[in-house]
């Protein structure tokens, strides 16, 4: 398990910037550089005796998210930042119903 466990530690660290940032693509004198919010996590445990006959178990998994948040673009006007609108809706309307029915409570709670 520790042999693991180093192993994964290793690739965590060099993943960083690299599953954030994608490979430049150059398309017809334009460079696009893919961005991405990444999360990943690893976890493990395991259960064991003192004595080397008593049974051991143990178990472990892991998981990751990627959403694409847009694109840095490069061209003869320079650098500009391209969002993703599908991930800029699916995390701005969640937060303006949260935001907008916090507001409502806020408003009632002062008429009272």
């Amino acid at each position: 398990m520790t042999n693991l466990t180093l192993k994964l530690a290793e690739n965590a660290r060099s993943a960083g910037v690299k599953s954030v940032y994608g490979d430049p693509i150059d398309l017809d004198g334009v460079t696009v550089i893919p961005v991405a919010l990444a999360y990943y996590g690893f976890g493990g445990g395991g259960e064991g005796g003192d004595q080397p006959e008593d049974n051991q178990a143990g178990g472990g998994g892991g998981g990751g998210l990627s959403i694409p948040l847009g694109a840095y673009v490069r061209d003869r006007e320079g650098v500009r930042f391209h969002p993703n609108i599908v991930s800029l809706l699916a995390v701005a309307i969640p937060f303006v119903w949260v935001a907008g029915r916090s507001w409502a409570r806020v408003i009632r709670a002062l008429k009272k």
